[in-house]
């Protein structure tokens, strides 16, 4: 239960980081919003899952960033909210749901938390290297900088990694 309450939190951070890069950045490219939209739209959807309810909010919205930090703030309640009233078993428990294909699945909650921590980290790496292919400069969102609270180490510009 510890590590899934690091790794929500890690989620809260990345995910402010990543509206804060958007907003301050330079260069824009409308798949930055799309895909980090998305990463907030499945956080919402999954949450909507665990709670037995119909989700208000689409697995791909149309979001500007304003909306998107409306939903980061839900999300960030909501998941906060989740994992402060929740007893051992309830993370145990089974969730069924249909995915977005119309398939039926059952999976415990703490593996659906685990989702949408791994699903958030794939997306935002996604963000960060459009953002810098057009030329903006993405927020790091690394783990480890989150737990040191300080980012982690960038290539020098122009430099190349060794192949081996």
């Amino acid at each position: 239960m510890q590590h899934l309450q690091k790794l929500v939190d890690h989620l809260v951070w990345a995910d402010a980081r990543v509206l804060e890069g958007l907003r301050t950045s330079p260069g824009s490219d409308p798949r930055t919003i799309e895909l980090y939209a998305h990463v907030l739209g499945a956080e919402h959807v999954w949450l909507a899952r665990i709670a037995g309810r119909q989700p208000s909010v689409a697995v791909w919205p149309m979001l500007t960033l304003d909306g998107c930090a409306r939903l980061a703030a839900e999300n960030a309640a909501a998941l906060r909210r989740l994992l402060a009233e929740a007893k051992p078993d309830a993370m145990a428990r089974e969730v069924k749901y249909t995915n977005s294909a119309g398939r039926t699945y059952d999976s415990k909650v703490d593996d659906i938390l685990l989702h949408v921590a791994l699903h958030g980290v794939y997306h935002r790496g996604q963000v960060a290297l459009i953002a810098r292919m057009a030329g903006g400069i993405p927020s790091p969102t690394d783990y480890i900088a989150f737990v040191r609270g300080d980012p982690a180490a960038t290539r020098v510009s122009g430099e190349r990694p060794a192949l081996r």
